[in-house]
């Protein structure tokens, strides 16, 4: 499998938008694409207009899967760009939960 970056740009309109499409992406890799995508991680981004856009980082047997899992979605795949090499100063940063 190849690992790509995926741009969605201008996607969602809020959080609530973006979790029941979370949810919809990984049941359409896991039921359609078994074997053909698996989704890494994403990173949401607030866009300059005010809507939330993301990069995606999945591995997929080719372009074209990832291009087709995001139709079957229902959600942009703006930019598709293959990863060439993965390098890792530090691990993504974990967020803090408030005391209780």
């Amino acid at each position: 499998m190849n690992t790509y970056v995926i741009r969605r740009k201008n996607a969602w309109a809020s959080p609530v938008e973006v979790e029941h499409v979370a949810t919809r992406s990984k049941q359409v890799a896991d039921e359609d694409f078994p074997t053909d995508i698996r989704w890494i991680r994403s990173y949401v981004i607030a866009e300059a207009n005010g809507t939330l856009g993301s990069i995606c980082i999945y591995q997929a047997t080719d372009h074209d899967t990832v291009r087709e899992h995001a139709r079957r979605v229902g959600m942009p795949a703006d930019d598709i760009q293959l990863v060439a090499e993965t390098v890792i100063i530090r691990p993504d940063p974990v967020a803090e939960t408030a005391a209780s």
